[in-house]
């Protein structure tokens, strides 16, 4: 089924219309001439469909060669179809899915704030919960996930599903607090590897995975990194970057370790020292998520409040199991 543009009628409308046109006339930002080893200056940014109240969690398929994302709020996952130029119901009810990441296998593993779950859904349509909680105590409402080469999956559980009845539903935390878990498939074990972060979000692996980076989207705004030892456990946390405007949501690595981040107005890119490089200025009221796609890694597929956005770049992403 075709989707449907699904806006609130009280949507928010923190920035002016000026500053959206001039977002639009001129989208690449540059703060080093690095940037523009990465993106050419005068890439055109194309809004490929728009009608999302909350926009996220986008993952990338070459099998089918479409993008599935989340609608939080609308309680959907839509499902953009490139060769066909088309927008679909991919899933609805979603359990206000959020995050979503394609596993080595091509699966679609989602995180779900209605139902504080990890799922994972096989190329048949069946839904397999992997965890729901830690000991014994229900998830808050995880929120982003990356899985690592030896088939690990990394997610945060901050509270944004179960504040309110927007994005899931309104209870208390059972866990008593918003951390960050890996979840080995071998043995179906849920295990907290931090602790630290305020409302940890979105999260990414170097290249050679031996580190870690998390956004706190709470009081922080930042992104950390850890290392990442030989059994999955994390150490020596230190400060990557403060995003301003905004604070980081969900973020990308790419081939040459740069950072491609969420922030307020649109996508900031570091390099690996945390230098901000240049941003993809998006014109809405919020960035949310991003992610590498298609068959070369070199296009960004970007969740900007309403709508999917697409951006091509000159640089691969990493952790691309289709190609790597």
């Amino acid at each position: 089924m075709l989707a449907e543009s699904k806006i609130w009628i009280n949507h928010r409308n923190e920035t002016s219309d000026e500053t959206i046109a001039k977002r639009i006339s001129n989208p690449i930002e540059i703060h080093d001439n690095k940037f523009t080893d990465l993106i050419d200056k005068n890439s055109e940014l194309v809004n490929l469909w728009k009608g999302c109240e909350w926009a996220e969690g986008p993952a990338y398929f070459p099998n089918g060669n479409h993008v599935i994302w989340s609608d939080i709020p609308n309680n959907r996952m839509l499902r953009y179809e490139i060769n066909n130029e088309q927008t679909f119901i991919h899933r609805e009810p979603s359990n206000n899915s959020n995050g979503n990441y394609r596993d080595k296998d091509g699966n679609l593993v989602s995180c779900e704030h209605r139902t504080n779950r990890i799922t994972r859904t096989e190329s048949n349509g069946k839904i397999i919960e992997l965890t729901s909680k830690f000991e014994e105590k229900r998830l808050n409402s995880p929120n982003d996930l990356v899985i690592k080469n030896d088939g690990t999956i990394w997610f945060t559980d901050p509270p944004y599903g179960i504040i309110s009845e927007r994005e899931g539903n309104q209870r208390d935390s059972e866990i008593g607090g918003n951390f960050t878990y890996i979840y080995e498939p071998s043995t179906n074990k849920t295990s907290i590897v931090d602790k630290t972060c305020d409302r940890p979000n979105g999260l990414a692996f170097s290249h050679d995975e031996s580190k870690l980076y998390i956004a706190d989207s709470g009081k922080p705004g930042s992104i950390s990194i850890f290392d990442i030892d030989k059994k999955n456990k994390l150490s020596n946390k230190t400060l990557f970057a403060t995003v301003r405007p905004g604070i980081p949501d969900g973020f990308r690595i790419d081939i040459r370790e740069n950072i491609w981040t969420s922030a307020k107005d649109g996508i900031h890119c570091y390099d690996s020292s945390g230098k901000l490089l240049g941003k993809i200025l998006i014109p809405e009221q919020a960035t949310a998520n991003l992610v590498f796609g298609d068959n070369d890694g070199k296009t960004l597929y970007i969740c900007g409040d309403t709508s999917l956005y697409r951006i091509k770049t000159k640089v691969q992403g990493s952790h691309l199991f289709w190609i790597n």
